[in-house]
């Protein structure tokens, strides 16, 4: 899992890195604004870095773009708006937290960090996303499934080949080798019903008295 640090701290970064690979994870990504962090997940849409991001932690106080546009950004993003967010910040006032919380983010720590705190939140949070990634693609994988067999049972009642047929009585050469009443093939066949009427060519035929002049 590839954790994206943003922090135009490099202590602060050294602090996070440390105490996250002393938990095991191993794959981490760096940036110091929120500029680069942006760039690091236009570069994964892109395709030019194996993998994606699987979780972000986002400091507010970042020059230039701040944390919480950030947070915005991506979240407005589809391909990105399923990557958890925990912010990591000093400002822990209530408005703080709702701004973070209104702007994207799913969590938040406190700094300076305490590395139960942060690993414990890490771990719930990937958890989260290792969910979402299996719910979309059992979603996907239903979703298909479904358009599959809508598409199959449009086309099993579709009449798609060569059909034998009486040039005399009209009746039709089943598979096998009876001769069926036209109709009847076609009821047998598809999702077609019949009506039954007598048209004026065959009405004046069967009963030529009532049409006399």
């Amino acid at each position: 899992m590839v954790i994206l640090i943003v922090d135009d701290s490099h202590d602060e970064q050294d602090l996070l890195s440390t105490r996250l690979r002393a938990a095991g994870y191993e794959s981490l990504i760096v940036a110091d604004t929120a500029e680069a962090a942006l760039g690091v997940l236009g570069q994964v849409e892109a395709g030019q870095r194996m993998g994606e991001v699987d979780l972000i932690l986002m400091d507010i106080m970042l020059p230039g773009v701040d944390g919480l546009e950030a947070c915005r950004q991506i979240t407005k993003t589809e391909r990105l708006r399923d990557i958890p967010i925990i912010v990591v910040t000093a400002k822990t006032e209530e408005k703080d937290l709702l701004a973070a919380f209104a702007s994207g983010a799913m969590d938040y720590i406190r700094k300076p960090v305490n590395s139960v705190e942060l690993v414990a939140r890490v771990s719930s949070a990937l958890t989260l996303r290792e969910e979402r990634i299996t719910r979309k693609a059992r979603e996907q994988d239903l979703l298909m499934r479904t358009q599959e067999l809508e598409q199959a049972l449009r086309e099993v009642k579709v009449l798609r080949k060569l059909i034998p047929i009486c040039a005399n009585c009209k009746r039709v050469r089943t598979d096998a080798g009876d001769w069926q009443q036209l109709e009847e093939y076609i009821q047998d066949h598809s999702e077609v019903e019949f009506s039954h009427g007598v048209c004026q060519v065959c009405m004046r035929q069967v009963y030529p008295d009532v049409f006399k002049d």
